[in-house]
């Protein structure tokens, strides 16, 4: 089984209004589905900084990167 982040099940708690349960099935699958997408965001973020000729990833290319990323996500 996969070794989770300490505070997912807190953040989880902290983010539904009620004591809604959470199994942990889905406690994995949301730690995945999280892990995905922070991949798939440093790698916008790193073209975002290739295109600059940047060699590093700076603050503002994840912002660019996220930008595009959850606007993409909605549709």
């Amino acid at each position: 089984m996969l070794k989770k982040a300490p505070k997912l099940k807190h953040i989880i708690k902290a983010r539904t209004k009620s004591n809604i349960n959470v199994r942990p099935t889905s406690e994995a699958m949301i730690e995945l589905l999280a892990l995905v997408f922070m991949s798939s965001l440093a790698e916008e973020a790193k073209a975002k900084a290739f295109e600059e000729k940047s060699a590093t990833i700076r603050a503002h290319h994840l912002r660019a990167a996220s930008k595009k990323m959850l606007k993409k996500a909605r549709g």
